[in-house]
């Protein structure tokens, strides 16, 4: 049966569980984040709800590349610091292809390239890795365990199937993005490149 079936020695009914717990967490940690600095609610992420998948795919990435690292912390800082960074790059260069915009904007930050990185988040990704390493993993592991296999997979097709509805609705309204606090609209020269 394919949830069986092993990635890295786990099985993928649990990845698809980790990824959706780390796309919900980086959704609200951002969405406060963001709330705090414009001063009010902000929704970060794609769609409306409370799922950011970059955050459930780069977690699960970092995770996955760095394991063999696991205790030691300073190569996990760096290594994890530079991983996350590279992955908001390509998400920012396929998004601004594809869609015309990034879902952020570092342009007011020192030390930022082309408002998509920038060395703020660099170090906050870094702190991240170690977080998650550290305790943040095993508690995720610990909260999906509590759940039945069965409760699991109900809620990862509720889950999945409503992501793709509000994904399309919201690639679909796109040019209302605009409108959003935190939103970067990119130049069609840019665009392009």
């Amino acid at each position: 049966m394919f949830w069986t079936y092993e990635l890295f020695g786990i099985d993928i009914y649990h990845i698809v569980c980790w990824f959706w717990v780390y796309s919900i967490l980086g959704w609200l940690v951002e969405s406060i984040y963001m709330s705090i600095c414009f001063r009010k609610i902000t929704n970060r992420g794609i769609i409306r709800g409370p799922i950011c998948p970059i955050y459930g795919f780069g977690a699960l990435f970092v995770y996955f590349a760095l394991r063999p690292l696991e205790g030691h912390y300073v190569l996990l800082y760096i290594i994890g610091a530079i991983l996350a960074t590279c992955v908001e790059f390509v998400v920012a260069k396929l998004m601004i292809r594809y869609i015309g915009f990034v879902w952020w904007d570092y342009s007011d930050k020192p030390l930022n390239y082309k408002g998509i990185l920038c060395l703020e988040s660099t170090l906050a990704w870094g702190l991240y890795t170690i977080v998650m390493f550290g305790f943040l993993h095993k508690a995720v592991i610990s909260f999906t365990n509590r759940i039945s296999v069965g409760t699991g997979r109900m809620l990862i097709a509720l889950l999945g199937i409503y992501y793709v509805i509000a994904f399309v609705r919201a690639i679909w309204g796109a040019k209302d993005m605009e409108e959003t606090p935190g939103i970067k609209r990119v130049k069609l020269q840019e665009k392009q490149s």
